[in-house]
Formats: structure tokens, sequence, C-alpha cells
């Protein structure tokens, strides 16, 4: 059954504003963390799967909406997710949730496209990493639903 993949962070201080919230470039972090952890544990990390693919995923897009206030030194659980699979893009998910209160603190998206190194010509994406990342491949409120967020 898929699953989302989850990492554990701390709210750190170079992640807050004067206010002592979490500044909303900082889920951006959050995000590549969980998504570079998700590839890893994939079996596709980063300083291989370029290279073995000959292609790069630029992000097109990125997404956030904030539901609750995170502040310094609050822990996170921060989930990762494909929620789809086109021929040539994958839009994963990611759900920030605040440990202490199991309150969804943000959400949001990125598109990443498959493009060839060379050209950066949008391409197919490779079969093989296409069934890699099927174990974290579901619907957002199927992931949600299994990281018990009911908001």
């Amino acid at each position: 059954m898929a699953q989302p993949f989850v990492v554990q962070e701390y709210v750190r201080w170079s992640d807050v504003d004067a206010a002592g919230i979490i500044f909303y470039g900082s889920y951006v972090r959050l995000f590549e963390l969980a998504e570079m952890e998700l590839f890893r544990a994939a079996g596709l990390p980063f300083s291989l799967v370029f290279e073995k693919y000959d292609m790069y995923l630029p992000r097109v897009q990125v997404h956030t909406e904030f539901r609750y206030p995170v502040r310094l030194d609050d822990h996170l659980r921060v989930a990762a997710y494909v929620s789809r699979i086109g021929t040539k893009s994958i839009t994963m998910n990611f759900d920030v949730v605040h440990e202490a209160t199991g309150k969804l603190g943000a959400e949001g998206y990125l598109v990443l496209v498959c493009t060839s190194r060379k050209e950066l010509k949008s391409r197919p994406l490779p079969e093989d990493l296409i069934s890699r990342l099927a174990p974290y491949t579901l619907t957002v409120d199927e992931a949600r639903r299994q990281l018990g967020i009911t908001a």
C-alpha cells in the first residue's frame, strides 16, 4: 500500500521572523528536505538520479498555503508524497503537521518537469523512476487519512 514519506524536523532560529513565527520561505526548505529524503528512500538519491537517467527535474510550480502559526522550536512532521505522475511531470505534495497539536501548519505542492540535461527540453519520465516512486504515490485525501489530518 502506498503511503506518505515522513521526516521529523524542528523549527530553527533561521526559519522564523521577528514575531517568532516561521517565515513563509522556510517552508520551501522543509519541502526540499522531505523531497530529497523521499527520493533517497526510493533508491534515487539526488547525487545519483540525474546522472543515472541523464535528466533534471526543475520545479515549474511552487505552491504553499499556511494554516496554523508554527513557531521557533516547534516539532514538525513533514510528509511528502506524489499525487500525480504525468508523462513528463510529477506533482509532489507536502503536509507540515505541528506535532503538539496535530494541526496542519502548512500544505503545498511542487510540479517537477523531466528535462534532458543538455538542452533542458522536456522529455518523458523514465519508467524506472515512475515505478520507484509508486510506493509514495497516492491521493491527497488518502495521504491525509493515513497521516491523521482531519482539516
